[in-house]
């Protein structure tokens, strides 16, 4: 995965989500899920490359900082539970894929927990 266009074309596979523009200019794209509008993959270039913030657990985070240069703390969000992924060729696609499956995972609207039926 290298091009926006690859990013956005594997967001899009999820069912639930949509493409979304909301930054003056359009340079910014963002993955959200219909259902909660909540974002999981935010698309942009960035030093001649294309970036996506991604969602992740606070030790996996640290975890994928520590195996791969081109994943850092994210540009412009939360430091401990997002990810930026440079797309440099670096990462292999499967573990991107994978990071991208995790962020829509944690973003996914969560279904109420049963209710319990009151003793007496």
């Amino acid at each position: 995965m290298k091009t926006k266009e690859e990013a956005v074309g594997f967001c899009l596979t999820y069912p639930d989500a949509y493409e979304d523009y909301p930054f003056e200019g359009g340079e910014w794209t963002v993955m959200r899920h219909k259902s909660n509008k909540k974002s999981f993959c935010l698309i942009f270039e960035r030093e001649g490359r294309i970036w996506l913030n991604l969602k992740c657990e606070p030790m996996r985070a640290d975890f994928l900082r520590r195996a791969y240069l081109a994943v850092i703390p994210a540009y412009h969000m939360n430091k401990v539970h997002w990810n930026s992924v440079i797309l440099d060729g670096s990462v292999p696609e499967e573990e991107i894929e994978s990071m991208i499956t995790h962020s829509y995972e944690l973003t996914s609207p969560r279904r109420p927990a049963p209710r319990q039926k009151a003793t007496r």
